[in-house]
């Protein structure tokens, strides 16, 4: 046998179709995988697997990476949890089509609706794009080159927005508007997205608060703009639901055009304990009908650390909105008036049913300018001891910070329980990382070391096989990435080596890490001792093993493959 560029030798293989491990060794060469369990030859290098877990690199099919790539070659941190592909341009979101005088525009919105901060935007992508078109877009990402595989979905946002202008905010298209966003929709299918994506998410507004384009959608657009994508012959539909687009909407569009739906997001306390149960079963009958309509669904808490300047979280509920549509003083005054303070008592109460209700239940302080003291201490707790409501505590503290006090709290998804009923149902996608947004408020990009060690080690909720075939295959299969998620001969050696006696995830830190010295919060990985992207060493032992400078091995997944 001809020499190898890698071997793996003496690990635990868990070869991402749910099957049963076995001890075997792996054999690289080409960026292929040449050989599975007896290995022969000589290799230029070797890894030593004893006692570790060999498995196809993980797939995060819900990213946010779409601006962070042009600046971030590496896509910190998803490599370093074992993501060697993710997707991105969910929720309808994107930097492309996006013409010169919009690009302002555009980051504002993603600002906005997705937690960028302005000043990393501007100083990472630059006063000059370098791309107008998505094609463009596209080859600006290949020809950049990345350190892990990358898959486009094309988003509706700025796609609306080229076609219609500022007034893609304020009214239905026309049309000839949706026929054009169709050709666009198509032209970006035939360049190799792997996908189109749009929102209704009542709690995704964009720049003056305003509702983000999709939303200002109808759905025979989004139809016209499905069966566009649908007449390439591939191609998924990812949605953000809203309450006029969800299951209804899904079921006409997979039966019309034969296309799988994917939507976010499936959390428990959606609507109340045991919400989520309802869309299990409308899930389980479509399936036994022969649609494709998966809901995806997240494997951690959904957390939010915030200040009151931006307070998404709250921006949901008709009370904030002109907190949307005023500058930093505005909000102070708002948060001053005793009315408002009333009202907020109201919406927080356990009788709104709604899943913000007694929020300062499960909230700490974070951040406490001045009194450090206070710091991930329970914010009921503080509180008390200043003789405060809550919420008045809060507000005062925002406002005497000048909005450097920060809060967090879990939103949805902490009920342990109703999560691991979701985690199992074979009818679910686990994602909804949310990598490269909202970086100073959340990070979920750790979910898959997070799922390993607490849901497969700790809680037992899932065999490490069938967590391994949630992380891989399903994924990959779904959004119709057709060389990833499975370890097998022939395939892209994509691969993650990790002990599963200490794989996790770190709890969060803050660090002032992007563009122009904007913060973000990070997670650290335990136990992932290799990562492999085409047969190149990406990572080893918790170190990159490669320069952010240099030739990195990651590739752009043009109709779901590497060219």
């Amino acid at each position: 046998m001809t020499a190898l560029d890698l071997e793996i030798t003496g690990g635990t293989i868990v070869d991402g179709t749910g099957r049963p491990r076995y001890q075997g060794d792996v054999g690289v060469k080409g960026g292929k995988v040449v050989a599975l369990g007896k290995v022969e030859g000589e290799a230029a290098r070797t890894i030593d697997a004893r006692g570790k877990v060999v498995a196809p690199g993980f797939v995060d099919v819900h990213t946010h990476y779409d601006a962070q790539v042009m600046w971030d070659r590496m896509l910190s941190i998803s490599p370093w949890h074992g993501v060697t592909t993710v997707v991105i341009g969910n929720c309808g979101f994107g930097l492309a089509p996006t013409r010169p005088q919009h690009r302002e525009l555009m980051m504002r919105t993603l600002e906005k609706v997705e937690g960028m901060s302005i000043d990393a935007l501007k100083a990472g992508i630059g006063a000059d794009w370098g791309f107008e078109t998505f094609p463009q877009y596209m080859d600006a990402v290949e020809s950049r080159g990345s350190a892990i595989n990358i898959g486009v979905l094309f988003g509706h946002t700025p796609l609306r927005t080229y076609v219609m202008g500022e007034d893609a905010v304020r009214r239905a298209a026309t049309p000839d508007e949706v026929a054009a966003q169709g050709r666009l929709v198509q032209e970006a299918m035939d360049v190799g997205a792997i996908g189109f994506a749009t929102s209704h998410a009542a709690t995704h507004n964009g720049y003056d608060g305003n509702p983000v384009p999709s939303r200002m959608a109808g759905i025979e657009e989004i139809d016209a703009l499905v069966a566009a994508m649908a007449s390439s012959g591939r191609g998924i539909l990812q949605a953000t639901i809203g309450r006029t687009l969800l299951w209804d909407e899904f079921e006409r569009f997979a039966r019309a055009y034969k296309v799988p739906v994917t939507w976010t997001a499936l959390l428990s306390g959606l609507a109340g304990p045991g919400s989520h149960r309802r869309h299990m079963e409308r899930a389980a009958r479509d399936v036994a009908e022969g649609l494709r309509i998966v809901p995806q669904v997240a494997c951690r808490p959904i957390n939010f650390d915030f200040d009151f300047n931006e307070p998404f979280p709250f921006e949901m509920r008709p009370l904030f909105a002109p907190t949307m549509k005023t500058d930093r003083a505005g909000r102070k005054a708002i948060y001053a008036d005793p009315e408002f303070r009333a009202a907020f008592k109201r919406d927080s109460a356990a009788e709104s049913r709604t899943p913000l209700s007694l929020w300062y239940e499960r909230a700490v302080v974070s951040v406490a300018p001045g009194q450090p003291e206070l710091e991930e201490r329970p914010l009921r707790e503080v509180a008390a001891k200043a003789g405060k409501d809550p919420l008045d505590l809060a507000l005062d503290m925002s406002i005497a910070s000048d909005f450097r006090a920060r809060f967090r709290f879990p939103i949805l998804n902490h009920d342990e329980a109703e999560v691991a009923e979701l985690m199992v149902d074979p009818n679910m996608v686990i994602a909804l990382s949310d990598a490269g947004a909202h970086a100073n408020q959340l990070c979920d990009a750790c979910y898959a070391t997070h799922l390993l060690g607490h849901w497969v080690r700790e809680r037992g909720t899932l065999t490490l096989e069938d967590a391994v075939h949630k992380l891989t295959q399903v994924p990959a299969e779904l959004f119709g990435i057709a060389d990833r998620g499975l370890l097998a001969e022939g395939r892209p050696a994509d691969i993650v080596v990790f002990d599963p006696a200490t794989v996790g995830a770190s709890g969060l830190t803050r660090v002032h890490d992007l563009p122009a010295g904007a913060d973000r919060l990070r997670a650290d990985a335990f136990g992932i001792e290799a990562v492999v992207v085409n047969g190149t060493l990406l990572r080893e032992r918790g170190r990159d093993a490669l320069t952010a400078d240099g030739p990195l091995p990651g590739r752009l997944l043009r109709h779901g493959r590497a060219a």
